[in-house]
């Protein structure tokens, strides 16, 4: 199967501090792949460099089999890789509709001049931008709040609207950092429904940052452990989730070797955990 991403032998350091090492990731076409790790493993870190925040000192970023290491972040994101934010990456002065609209910047096909003035090109493909952003709300039943401003707004409601955005550059690969972070459980199960869906419908291909273990376990093909800068496992969702080094990197000296993480108990036990190292 063709890979939409490939990332190969990926390091960085900053200063002494090595926060990747020789990190090697493969997501293929319209597959959704995991990324987990406890906190401080390196997973946004390997995000920035997918994206272009960061230049790794080695290693190499592939998309559909191109090399894309140096180029900057614009260009990547016009090739089809989106992505969200671990802090919500949204314009707090618009409105959710307007945030959609910006979003959708490079898909303009009128001049400055005529957006200034308002030719009628420019209008014709205001309606569409306008059209397709609706949609995309729709999708996350969120067009009730079109034309609210994201002041008071819950934290779950904003990662929605923030994917919602990405979604709106018409992606064929979307990087999510910490979809579910803010949600209770009844909504990170129905995100992680509307993202089947999405990939069904949009045909997207997806790797996500992501704490919460059922969703992991009920959305992703494939996923990878981060530790320490490097990859500890990589493999299906449950035998990764019950690796023992894996427990380990999560609980620590609480870790049982060989135990099952399938236990509804211990689950509840594995997520506070989590949550304490949740920013």
């Amino acid at each position: 199967m063709t890979s939409v991403l490939k990332v190969e032998g990926t390091g960085i350091r900053f200063g002494g501090l090595v926060a990747l090492e020789d990190v090697s990731v493969s997501v293929p076409e319209w597959e959704i792949v995991g990324l987990i790790g406890p906190n401080g493993a390196g997973k946004t870190t390997l995000f920035n460099c997918i994206t272009g925040l960061y230049t790794p000192n080695t290693g190499t970023v592939y998309h559909r089999d191109r090399d894309i290491s140096p180029l900057p972040t614009h260009r990547r994101t016009a090739l089809g890789i989106g992505r969200t934010f671990q802090n919500i990456g949204l314009v707090r002065g618009l409105t959710v509709l307007e945030n959609c609209l910006v979003a959708q910047h490079p898909r303009i096909g009128y001049g400055a001049l005529s957006g200034i003035f308002g030719g009628p090109r420019s209008f014709v493909e205001e309606r569409k931008l306008r059209a397709y952003a609706m949609e995309v709300l729709d999708f996350f039943d969120l067009t009730s709040l079109a034309d609210s401003s994201l002041d008071g707004l819950p934290y779950g409601t904003l990662k929605l609207i923030e994917i919602a955005t990405v979604l709106a550059t018409d992606p064929d690969l979307v990087l999510l950092d910490e979809p579910t972070s803010g949600m209770g459980p009844d909504e990170a199960h129905r995100l992680g429904e509307q993202l089947l869906e999405l990939r069904k419908t949009l045909n997207l291909t997806m790797l996500m940052i992501e704490h919460h273990v059922p969703v992991v376990v009920d959305v992703c093909d494939y996923v990878y452990c981060l530790n320490f800068g490097r990859v500890l496992t990589e493999g299906k969702p449950t035998d990764v989730r019950n690796h023992p080094e894996v427990v380990a990197a999560y609980l620590g000296d609480e870790a049982v070797e060989g135990e099952d993480l399938s236990d509804e108990e211990h689950i509840a036990e594995h997520e506070e955990a989590e949550a304490d190292v949740v920013p």
